[in-house]
Formats: structure tokens, C-alpha cells, sequence
């Protein structure tokens, strides 16, 4: 393109509301215009032109202590908001830090918008100073990513980059923007339309598959509403209540979907896979028909997948057509927002009821109501030691079912998922599909600064803590009063479950002394917070009154529990779903219907 037909194509798109200034400016006032609010970033070369005109904007930016924070940060910003997460770091290692939170966001669907600040565009490629090819390096695990060497192209790179990251199956985009161009002047103008050759995201599922899914539910004799993190990103909670209440079907909610359903409602079996409640593992195995919502078949949901609901035809809808029959295959592939696809089957089952046709499920929901009650989650409470689970059964009942929870990975992990009860989406955060460890403090931190008028927890792991616990000075620093639950067994305890079951209680670099060394409460204390700790079954619920009650700076609470308590129930990893253990030596058996056993 000739310079003549170039200025005439910038002053096109420059409009009436163009303005003259620098790339750095230009990108601030994207973010703006794009409706960013707050930013987590660290300063750095190549990015430090953006934080001259950041100190002018209306953006919040919290300056946090590594950027593997920020962009955690920015993943629980979003999850618990609803919104897009930005966070922003510099060149070389400042971007690579945040490969972590982005792969993490790719897995669980998280819209994040990264930024990044590039060498000079006459430098890229010479190995220059703490130059990374970051867009490289991140291809694999981001939605899509920019690399911005024209500062003309800014504003419309931001924009795509937002839309991106919140449209179809949301996930994180990063930009990744050359110093020149921010150094260089430019004519601003904030784009009037999109224009994404190739994505055109399908939202409205096609009508002929919903009536072959309705029809497929009316014949069914042994359904089960399979629900996945989808849901809670397409904010589809509501329609999926109607649903089941319309048809009487049980449901289970996968490790994120926890909260898409009432965990209180009768028709709940709980979560499905290698920890599920043993009712929702029945459920999918002697199914005949699963109704997936936004689910793909996880590894972990489905155990061995050769053995996995042998016997059920599936009805499997998801936004992304590519996880339609990745994994398990399909007889009823619906593309669509989940949101869509609900209050769609929901028309068509309400019609076919006004005509006379309902589903004939109680058989099947009495037998799975029976092995609810047969086999509630449970745990030992050791004499004289604190149990973990009892830690965060009473932190749910305290904190109630409006607080938001965001969990490390670990053992601890999966008791806050069973222990804790969840009424209602984006109250449960945690790192599902890349399992994280370090990801709740700065999670924490995000969803407090995206919903500030909620009380959030951190639940964490003793050693997923020590791993980004240094965000404790971000959140005394910029008044964001989070509360910590450290579940502190001395040990990296999922990994010690795991020897204990399958290494023959060889207990190699497992113990982390964190009891002794360090002190979690001086720790809380030396970053300006309050520190508290507790080992005594007997001062569980007046220690989390205390956290509850303060509420100016952040809260730290050492848990002292139990160093050999396990999680219950399991799947062992490669093994079928049939083989699940209720406890160390437990296998459950359904004398109840033989058609239905779990073992035939």
C-alpha cells in the first residue's frame, strides 16, 4: 500500500474523533475506552512508556510483586465479575512470567486481556536485551495474541482483543506491543466496527438438534444433566434451574461448575470424577442418556474412558465446536451459548409436555436419591487434631453461601469443593483443567478488587501458599482485604495421598516442616496483616468469627489440621469410573435395583 493511500486509510478510520498523541497514550486510552477499570502489572523497559500516561488515567493499577500474580489476579477479576481481566508486564522475563496464568486461563475459559511491552521493532529478532518471543511462545495457550509494531494499530488491536477474549468460549489474548510504537506519535481513533475474517462465533443453537435432544430425553429412562464450566460462563444458572425442575432430571456439577446449581436443591448429586460424590459417579455411569452443558468430557470426570456411562447415548452442547466428540462420542452434537441452548430445550420439553409427553424418570432419580443417602460425603475427625474437612465445612457455614472462595490445588481443594456449600455461580474460583498450585491468594485478590462489596476467602494449601504468598503486600498496600484459610498439613498432601496409596507410604520430598518453618502468622504480620492460627477443633468457628469480623486489612488464618487425612471418595488415575473407592478399603455396592448396581 502506497504512504498516499495509507494516510487516507488512517484518516478514514481516524473519523471526527481523532487526536494526535503518543502510541503509549493511545494504548491507555484504548484500555479505557475498552472499559478497563483496573490493571495488575509490574513496570519495566519496554513497557514503562505506558505507565507515564497511566498515572493520568482513570484505570486503577495495582502494582503487584510478581507477574505471575497479575495475571492470576486478572483471572479472578474475571471469574468472579463477569468481566474481562487485564493485567500488563514487560518484555522478556516479565511476559514469560505470565505464560502461567495463560495457560491456566486457556484451560478453564477465562477472558483475560494481557499486555505486554515488546523491544523496539528494529530490535526484534537480534536477541536484544530481555527480548522474548512471546507471541511464539504463548501461541499454544492463548485465544489468539498480537504483536503491535504500527502504534496506529492500537486502538483497533485492543478493541479485537477485548471482544475476543469475552465472545464464543472465552479465553485470554495477549498483545504484545513493540516500545517504538509506543514511543512514536500516532492518531488515535477508537474503532466504530469489527471486522474478524473467520470468527464468527456460534451462539444460537441450530433447531433441529434441540428437538432431536428433546426427543432423545423423552426416551431416555436414566438421564443425567451433566454440567461443566460453561454454564457459569455463559451465565446460564437460571435457565439450567428451570430445566431441571421442568424435567425432574438429577444433575452434577463438574470441579467448575460448582455453584451453577444449588448444591442445597434434592435433585443434586454433587460433583462428578476421580473425587466425586459417589451418587454423581453413579449417575453418569448408569446413565442412559447425558445431557452435556458445557462440559468436555475431562479426563477426570471420566476416569478410563473405555468403561466410562458404557451404556449412554449423549447429547453434548458446548460453544466450541472442537470439543464436540473430542473425547467421548456424540449422538446429539449441539453447537451453541449454553445459555441459548437451555432456554431452547426448555421451550421444546414445555411444548411436548402441553402435547402430553413428560419423561418417566422416578425409578431412577428414587434409586440415585438412594445412594445419595447411602453414601453422604463424610470424614474421620481424628481425637484430639483438627480435621480439614471440619475447617471448611464450618468457613462455608460462617461465611455463608454469598461469600466467594478461591482455591489453591491440592487436597484442599477438593474438600472446599465437597465441604463448602455453593448456592450460586462465580462464588467458587479455582484452577480446574492446568491445576495450579499458587493460584489463590491472587485470585483472591483479583475477585476482591472486581466484586469489593464481597467477603473472599483464599483457601490454601500450606505449599500452594508459599508460592505467591508475596501478594499479601499487594493487598495490605491497596486495601484489598482478603481472607486466607491456609489448610496446613506440614506436606504437599495430595502428592503424600498418592504415595501413601501407591508408593507404599514412601514419602519422598514430600514434608514441608511448615508448621515450624515459617511461622505463617509472624509471616502475616510482617506483611500488614492480621495473623491467626488454629489447631483446636474447639476454637475453629470463634477463629473464623474473628477473620470475619475484621475487615480493613487482610486476614491470614494458620489451620493447623490433621497431616494423614485423605480425600474420599476416589477414582484412581487410568481406572474406571466402576472401580471407585468410598473410603481407603470401601468400595460401595447397590443391592437397591439390580438394573442399576454400580458393579453388575
Amino acid at each position: 500500500m502506497g504512504s498516499t493511500q495509507k494516510q487516507a486509510r488512517d484518516e478514514k478510520e481516524a473519523g471526527p474523533m481523532s487526536e494526535q498523541m503518543t502510541g503509549a497514550q493511545s494504548l491507555i486510552r484504548s484500555l479505557e475506552a475498552a472499559g478497563t477499570t483496573d490493571i495488575f502489572g509490574i513496570p519495566g523497559g519496554a513497557i514503562l512508556p505506558a505507565y507515564d500516561p497511566l498515572m493520568d488515567s482513570s484505570i486503577r493499577h495495582i502494582l503487584v510483586r510478581h507477574e505471575q500474580g497479575a495475571g492470576h489476579a486478572a483471572q479472578g477479576y474475571a471469574a468472579a465479575s463477569g468481566r474481562v481481566g487485564v493485567c500488563m508486564a514487560t518484555s522478556g522475563p516479565g511476559a514469560t512470567n505470565l505464560v502461567t496464568p495463560l495457560a491456566d486461563a486457556h484451560m478453564d475459559s477465562v477472558p483475560i486481556v494481557a499486555v505486554t511491552g515488546q523491544v523496539g521493532a528494529a530490535a526484534i529478532g537480534t536477541d536484544a536485551f530481555q527480548e522474548a518471543d512471546i507471541r511464539g511462545i504463548t501461541m499454544p495457550i492463548t485465544k489468539h495474541n498480537f504483536l503491535v509494531t504500527d502504534p496506529a494499530e492500537i486502538p483497533r488491536t485492543i478493541a479485537e482483543a477485548f471482544y475476543i477474549a469475552s465472545t464464543g468460549r472465552p479465553g485470554p489474548v495477549l498483545v504484545d506491543v513493540a516500545k517504538s510504537a509506543l514511543q512514536a506519535t500516532t492518531t488515535y481513533a477508537w474503532p466504530t466496527e469489527l471486522n474478524l475474517p473467520g470468527y464468527r462465533p456460534v451462539t444460537r443453537p441450530h433447531s433441529k438438534q434441540i428437538r432431536e435432544a428433546a426427543k432423545l430425553i423423552l426416551e431416555s429412562r436414566r438421564p443425567v444433566l451433566y454440567v461443566g464450566g460453561g454454564c457459569i460462563r455463559a451465565g446460564a444458572a437460571r435457565e439450567l434451574r428451570v430445566l431441571a425442575e421442568l424435567t425432574g432430571m438429577p444433575v452434577v456439577t463438574t470441579l467448575m461448575a460448582r455453584g451453577a446449581f444449588p448444591d442445597s436443591h434434592p435433585q443434586h448429586l454433587g460433583m462428578p470424577g476421580m473425587h466425586g460424590t459417589v451418587a454423581a459417579v453413579a449417575g453418569l455411569q448408569r446413565s442412559d442418556l447425558i445431557i452435556s452443558l458445557g462440559a468436555r468430557f475431562d479426563d477426570r470426570v471420566t476416569g478410563n474412558l473405555d468403561s466410562f456411562a458404557p451404556n449412554a447415548r449423549v447429547i453434548h452442547a458446548d460453544i466450541d465446536p472442537a470439543e464436540i466428540g473430542k473425547n467421548r462420542a456424540v449422538d446429539v452434537p449441539i453447537v451453541g451459548d449454553c445459555r441459548e441452548v437451555i432456554s431452547d430445550l426448555v421451550v421444546a420439553l414445555k411444548a411436548e409436555a402441553d402435547a402430553g409427553h413428560t419423561g418417566d424418570y422416578e425409578g431412577w432419580v428414587d434409586f440415585l436419591a438412594g445412594v445419595k443417602k447411602k453414601y453422604p460425603l463424610g470424614y474421620d475427625a481424628p481425637k484430639g487434631e483438627l480435621a480439614p474437612q471440619y475447617v471448611l465445612e464450618r468457613l462455608g457455614a460462617i461465611a455463608g453461601p454469598e461469600a466467594i472462595y478461591a482455591a489453591g490445588v491440592g487436597q484442599h481443594q477438593m474438600w472446599a469443593a465437597h465441604f463448602v456449600g455453593y448456592e450460586h455461580p462465580n462464588t467458587w474460583i479455582n484452577s480446574g483443567g492446568l491445576g495450579t498450585m499458587g493460584y489463590a491468594v491472587p485470585a483472591a485478590m483479583g475477585a476482591k478488587v472486581g466484586m469489593p462489596g464481597s467477603t473472599v476467602w483464599a483457601i490454601d494449601g500450606d505449599g500452594c501458599f508459599q508460592m505467591t504468598n508475596q501478594e499479601l503486600a499487594t493487598c495490605a498496600i491497596n486495601d484489598i482485604p482478603i481472607k486466607v484459610a491456609i489448610i496446613n498439613n506440614e506436606s504437599l498432601g495430595m502428592v503424600r495421598q498418592w504415595q501413601t496409596l501407591f508408593y507404599n507410604e514412601r514419602y519422598s520430598n514430600t514434608d514441608l516442616h511448615s508448621k515450624r518453618i515459617p511461622d505463617f502468622v509472624k509471616l502475616a504480620d510482617a506483611y500488614g496483616c492480621v495473623g491467626l492460627a488454629c489447631e483446636s477443633p474447639d476454637d475453629v468457628d470463634a477463629t473464623i468469627t474473628k477473620a470475619m469480623e475484621i475487615d480493613d486489612v487482610p486476614v491470614v488464618v494458620d489451620f493447623r489440621v490433621h497431616r494423614d487425612a485423605m480425600v474420599w471418595p476416589m477414582v484412581a488415575a487410568g481406572t474406571s469410573n466402576d472401580d471407585i473407592k468410598y473410603a481407603r478399603d470401601m468400595a460401595p455396592k447397590f443391592d437397591d435395583d439390580a438394573d442399576l448396581e454400580l458393579r453388575p
